[in-house]
């Protein structure tokens, strides 16, 4: 997805800039654990500047699969990073010190129960955003390419 002189551009949000930037560094070491959750870096291609956007998610797994949520903390829209994957389903993922290629989708209306059970089991705060909004929260699974 991106060449190795690619500029990756980091969330604006400053404590996610600055799990990221820890995360990078230490290549994985330092903010791969979070809040006493696992989580991973995603990179997605900006659907409208084309440029690499890397944020920090809390993630799951289900088999070979890595899962992770829409959440935006019950916002009324769906964050940034959804909606690229949704036009760009090519990212990148760092999880530890591993990086893989992967490819996005959304879950669908019969997988989401039992992944989003998944989600809720390792962050129960994804249900109380749930209640916060009107929309259906993605459940996004990341196949390894």
């Amino acid at each position: 997805m991106a060449g190795d002189r690619e500029e990756v551009h980091d969330s604006p949000t400053g404590w996610v800039n600055e799990h990221i930037r820890r995360y990078v560094e230490s290549n994985g070491a330092n903010g791969h654990q979070w809040r006493g959750v696992n989580t991973l870096l995603l990179t997605t291609r900006g659907r409208k500047s084309g440029k690499l956007r890397r944020t920090a998610l809390i993630y799951g797994r289900d088999g070979d699969r890595l899962l992770v949520v829409a959440s935006k903390g019950g916002a009324a829209k769906h964050p940034a990073w959804y909606l690229n994957l949704t036009a760009n389903p090519d990212v990148e993922v760092q999880v530890g010190a591993d990086h893989l290629e992967a490819t996005a989708r959304t879950a669908t209306p019969d997988e989401k129960p039992a992944l989003w059970r998944v989600m809720t089991s390792i962050w129960p705060a994804y249900d109380d955003y749930q209640a916060l909004t009107d929309r259906d929260i993605p459940v996004v699974i990341l196949d390894p390419a």
